[in-house]
């Protein structure tokens, strides 16, 4: 099983400057390595993400979930749905709407 490690994204800083500790956290596969090898890169995205290559370009990502509850968070915090509910939220709280949850008394 090859991979390398991957600076995947450009951070905030000077221009040509990389988070080393990203790097760290993904590896670039290509999707060929991983159509010749899923249950290999399945067993590694338990240990890290996996980004896969398709053409020189992110096309997309192994990531492992320890439980369902992994998966429905993850999931859920990409909804768009989800999302506008929340922004939807904020700015009720912003205009005074609402009762922010350490006003609650228990």
């Amino acid at each position: 099983m090859h991979a390398s490690w991957a600076p995947i994204f450009r951070i905030r800083g000077r221009e040509g400057e990389r988070s080393d500790n990203l790097e760290k956290m993904m590896k670039e596969v290509t999707l060929t390595e991983i159509q010749n090898n899923l249950p290999g890169y399945l067993k590694l995205a338990e240990e890290e993400k996996i980004v896969i290559m398709q053409d020189g370009k992110p096309a997309g990502m192994l990531i492992n979930f320890k439980s369902s509850d992994d998966w429905f968070d993850y999931w859920l915090e990409r909804d768009p749905r989800f999302l506008r509910r929340i922004q939807s939220a904020r700015e009720s709280l912003r205009a005074g709407r609402g009762v922010k949850l350490e006003d609650v008394e228990l």
